[in-house]
């Protein structure tokens, strides 16, 4: 997560979630029910996401909020129907940092920028570096070491090209000089199949998928991704203290709308999915699973895609990845 969603996000954040939004409440909405799409298939973090927003949305808007799984492309499916919608707050989607990646993999049918809304960030989480059981891997020190003498020979899989899960592997075999085949599925439930039956050796996966299979001794968990520890798994170190100095890659979540949706809808929404996500049973739900709530105002959730979009392409570029 870049500084400002650290310092400046989380400081904002604690004022936004000091109570329900005062926002007056604009004309007419939400007038019918309101559907929160979700790129990807039901069962990872978008999806979790978006249904613990439009469950407590639905309660405090008094309209029913519903989730529509339309997994496709890495997204791309979702987005291209988002960016179609009416600005009027009825269409929503939770998105993840394919939204502004796929840029970078394939022409685009629409912009990540100027076709959407940004509405707020909503979560952050690290992610595990995981490995099959029966390997002689214990350490980060020990799979690069692996990766050394076999180069090439291990495969760390991903749920698609572009995704938070590749873009971490590529980042750890640019800094660690290492060479390991990148295998994209469509989705890491896939990936994450295959790392427990051997058919790849390793996963950089979210830990709120990745860490049940670690709790139940299905795969071997070496490392976290982020800067600091992670309180669900806080004795796992972060990788670079396991011999990556200078390693560090969150996979994060916002949601967006339609372009050109109302200044005061937006901000009214933004409002609302914070206070949404603030109760100490949600918080609790989403710490257990890695996730840590970072809410921000639209403009600052705007220059954050816009500035992810840029960083993420030099690194996409230099990996060679292409959509599969």
């Amino acid at each position: 997560m870049r500084a400002w969603t650290r310092r400046a996000a989380l400081a904002l954040a604690a004022s936004c979630l000091a109570g329900p939004s005062v926002l007056a409440q604009p004309a007419g909405f939400p007038t019918r029910a309101v559907t929160i799409v979700a790129g990807f298939p039901p069962g990872g973090t978008v999806d979790l996401l978006a249904r613990i927003l439009a469950q407590r949305l639905t309660e405090s808007w008094g309209q029913p909020v519903v989730v529509e799984n339309r997994p496709g492309g890495s997204g791309i499916v979702a987005s291209q129907a988002v960016a179609a919608a009416a600005p009027d707050g009825h269409t929503l989607m939770v998105v993840p940092i394919t939204h502004v990646t796929n840029a970078s993999l394939v022409r685009l049918p629409y912009d990540p920028i100027a076709d959407f809304t940004a509405v707020t960030l909503l979560a952050e989480q690290p992610m595990m570096l995981v490995v099959n059981n029966s390997l002689p891997i214990h350490s980060v020190a020990n799979l690069v070491a692996e990766a050394r003498a076999r180069p090439g020979k291990l495969n760390c899989g991903s749920g698609g090209n572009g995704t938070s899960q590749h873009l971490a592997c590529e980042l750890f075999k640019a800094m660690t000089g290492v060479d390991i085949a990148h295998v994209p599925y469509r989705g890491n439930a896939a990936a994450m199949t295959d790392v427990i039956s051997g058919q790849i050796e390793l996963l950089f996966d979210q830990m709120a998928t990745a860490v049940p299979h670690v709790r139940g001794g299905r795969v071997r968990a070496l490392a976290v991704s982020s800067a600091q520890r992670a309180p669900a798994m806080p004795n796992l170190p972060t990788i670079a203290e396991a011999g990556v100095p200078g390693y560090e890659t969150t996979a994060w979540f916002g949601l967006v709308g339609p372009a050109r949706m109302p200044s005061d809808l937006t901000r009214r929404i933004q409002g609302d999915a914070a206070t949404a996500l603030a109760t100490p049973d949600v918080r609790d739900r989403l710490a257990d699973q890695g996730l840590t709530l970072v809410t921000s105002p639209p403009e600052h959730f705007s220059a954050f895609l816009a500035s992810e979009m840029a960083k993420w392409a030099e690194v996409i570029r230099k990996s060679g990845a292409r959509a599969e």
